[in-house]
């Protein structure tokens, strides 16, 4: 009975070892944005205060957090995300879409790109003055 518990202790150990508390980004009470006011340093104890602003990443749940850290480890693969995760391909590109949402990451739409191209060609040929090459080009941004 002492040797199964004693397992069981150093599993839970192991299990808990790595565990860190995550920076709380809202505020317990009423859920508003919260700043870092100070950071000391632990060789030193020096301390600086001032009102700074937590990085965007900070405000990622723990799932969305998990999958940015594969998508690095995967240099940016999505058939190796498919692997690691067992996920679909489009899973992948819709989880990916997702998580640059939360980031405030514009999504370079390829489909615009080409229109961009298309709106460019046009105008070098002569089929589209400049005032309405500059506007197309601009509704095409307002769908990014």
């Amino acid at each position: 009975m002492c040797y199964a518990l004693n397992i069981l202790r150093c599993n839970l150990i192991k299990l808990t070892k790595g565990l860190t508390k995550n920076i709380p980004n809202k505020c317990p009470s009423c859920e508003g944005k919260l700043f870092v006011t100070q950071m000391s340093c632990s060789e030193c104890e020096t301390t600086i205060k001032g009102q700074y602003e937590l990085p965007q990443t900070a405000y990622l749940n723990s799932e969305d957090e998990n999958f940015l850290k594969i998508f690095l480890a995967a240099r940016g693969s999505i058939k190796e995300m498919e692997k690691r995760l067992g996920i679909s391909y489009p899973t992948v590109k819709s989880r990916l879409e997702l998580l640059l949402k939360k980031l405030g990451l514009k999504v370079f739409n390829v489909d615009i790109k080409k229109k961009r191209l298309d709106i460019l060609e046009k105008l070098e040929a002569g089929e589209l003055s400049s005032g309405d090459a500059i506007k197309k080009i601009k509704e095409l941004e307002d769908l990014i």
